[in-house]
């Protein structure tokens, strides 16, 4: 089948990389000229394990392109991807413009039967904007359908969730526009969902609002926990174990961030108001994710007092392991308080630090190391659980800092370890570890 994928961010770059390694022409289209030119050269815009080896191998088979020619793309598809960014605006509304401009140059260059799949994170009524668009874009007449066929990839596993997803979901005009879809992803030999196009954009925010409701519930049991004195990993343990909930999602830390969770959720607040309702629920959800760091800092203002003659390592910046994307990571905020408050920062992160930069106070010091990082430290701050630092040797990190205090926002390693080592560690819905 011949593949236009409009976008090559996460969703459309990995997309069009599995369609063309499932055996499909695919062309990638981007505005950005610069972009283009690296993808053709083999150097990747973002960091996901295994796209550039696949994107490497389906370039020199012939079956992947890329271009920043739309119209000609268009022409040659049968099936047209939009895979562009939906950002939010300060109110929590979606900004459908790169969506709408999209559309109308596919409506300009169609000269046959197409159909449109909204790839992008869109909110209900989207398709029918889309379609409207389009129609209105077009020099003469042309036949077309639209498509919703949200994605579910997580950054740092984008390939496997796209090659083996739970569900992949098709919201069409009709069955036989459906077929279309259907036949492109028969390969995957995965669950497939055909509904209506509305209730396919539906789903997906409301798969993602569940999930960060998911991560907001566990940090708040987490507070009472810590106040209580039980453990939250038991908790979590015990609940996850009820089929009905699942342990998926039920891990208590900083909570969430990234491009999606945030975004989506003040989506679908903001869509509810727009349809006359109050969704107080989810309201609690980001005030829930909001104060993670800032409960984080106290702990770290309670046990290490002023901080204005204080060194603090920051291990991982990215918003989650496997990944470079610094978009809603809490890395952000954390060393932003500790700023804040005159702390010296030392960071370090695998990939992620080039990203970092620009988003970070200029004095801010880049380490090489997770070590380099803790040299000379009043404590350690974990941030990313990426899993080079499951198995730090926590002997030398220790021989490192000059105090052994620990703040890990992530749960990562088991509080009587940490006492054997001799540190004192502070986790997430945990007792702490304090010095004898």
């Amino acid at each position: 089948m011949n593949i236009c994928v409009v976008g090559t961010g996460y969703v459309g770059l990995v997309t069009g990389a599995v369609f063309a390694d499932l055996g499909n022409d695919v062309v990638c289209v981007d505005k950005i000229a610069a972009k283009i030119q690296s993808l053709q050269a083999g150097r990747m815009p973002i960091y996901e394990p295994g796209l550039e080896e696949m994107v490497a191998r389906n370039v020199g088979d012939g079956r992947l392109a890329f271009t920043i020619d739309l119209p000609a793309a268009v022409r040659q598809a049968d099936v047209i991807f939009i895979a562009v960014g939906t950002p939010s605006r300060d109110n929590g509304e979606t900004d459908l413009s790169q969506v709408e401009t999209v559309a109308a140059e596919i409506g300009r260059a169609m000269d046959r039967y197409k159909v449109v799949v909204n790839k992008s994170t869109v909110p209900v009524g989207t398709g029918e904007l889309v379609r409207e668009v389009i129609a209105r874009s077009q020099p003469r007449p042309v036949d077309f359908d639209v498509v919703s066929n949200p994605e579910f990839l997580r950054e740092g596993s984008a390939i496997e969730d796209t090659l083996r997803p739970d569900r992949i979901v098709i919201g069409a005009p009709n069955q036989q526009v459906a077929m279309t879809l259907v036949e492109l992803y028969a390969p995957l030999e995965r669950p497939m969902i055909i509904t209506d196009l509305p209730s396919a954009e539906v789903i997906k925010y409301a798969s993602n609002a569940f999930l960060a409701a998911k991560i907001s519930f566990i940090n708040a049991i987490a507070n009472i926990c810590e106040a209580g004195g039980a453990d939250v990993r038991q908790v979590m343990k015990g609940m996850g174990l009820d089929s009905r909930i699942g342990s998926a999602f039920l891990q208590p830390g900083l909570g969430y961030g990234g491009s999606c969770f945030p975004k989506d959720v003040d989506s679908l607040i903001h869509t509810a108001a727009r349809l006359g309702y109050d969704f107080k629920l989810l309201k609690s959800v980001v005030e829930i994710n909001r104060e993670r760091a800032g409960l984080l800092w106290e702990a770290m203002r309670k046990a290490l007092g002023p901080l204005d003659d204080k060194i603090v390592a920051v291990l991982g910046l990215a918003f989650k392991p496997n990944t470079d994307d610094m978009r809603e990571a809490k890395s952000v905020e954390v060393i932003g308080l500790l700023r804040a408050a005159g702390a010296a920062v030392r960071a370090y992160d695998p990939v992620a630090t080039d990203n970092a930069r620009p988003l970070l106070p200029a004095d801010v010091t880049f380490c090489a190391s997770p070590y380099e990082a803790a040299d000379g430290a009043d404590a350690v701050v974990l941030v990313t659980e990426w899993n080079e630092f499951r198995f730090l040797n926590l002997e030398r990190l220790r021989a490192v800092l000059r105090r052994p205090v620990i703040f890990d926002g992530r749960n990562l390693w088991e509080p009587e370890r940490m006492r054997r080592l001799g540190f004192e560690y502070h986790s997430i819905g945990r007792k702490p570890v304090l010095p004898s």
